[in-house]
């Protein structure tokens, strides 16, 4: 099943998860964007670096740290997800908190984990 995927703290860094999880959801062939610091480009996949509203969001996959994560409370929001996935080190319970609010679905999970065992 297809689950358009947004990467939140994208990097061109191959040595960074988020990289990872941009080039593993390709060989799935999932649909992917791409948000962080800098804009750049990973397997075809340009990442942001402003806050784009993208349409038909299923999952949202987290790559920056809680004390990061304030200012993307609201568009996270907006983006209405049907989940957000919190990779390791971005657990964030005031975050659960405004998800639920909003009825968006969250896990504590690893992208890539799941993604390698077909669980995604």
């Amino acid at each position: 099943m297809k689950k358009k995927t947004l990467v939140i703290g994208a990097s061109t860094n191959p040595a960074r998860y988020s990289n990872m999880a941009i080039k593993k959801l390709k060989s799935k062939q999932q649909p992917t964007v791409a948000l962080g610091l800098k804009e750049g480009e990973v397997d075809g996949v340009k990442i942001e670096n402003e806050k784009i509203i993208f349409s038909d969001i299923d999952t949202v996959t987290l790559y920056v740290g809680p004390r990061n994560q304030p200012e993307y409370y609201e568009y996270l929001v907006a983006l209405n997800p049907k989940r957000v996935i919190f990779n390791p080190g971005t657990e964030n319970p005031e975050l659960y908190r405004i998800l639920k609010d909003n009825n968006i679905e969250f896990q504590n999970a690893c992208t890539l984990v799941m993604l390698g065992t077909n669980q995604y």
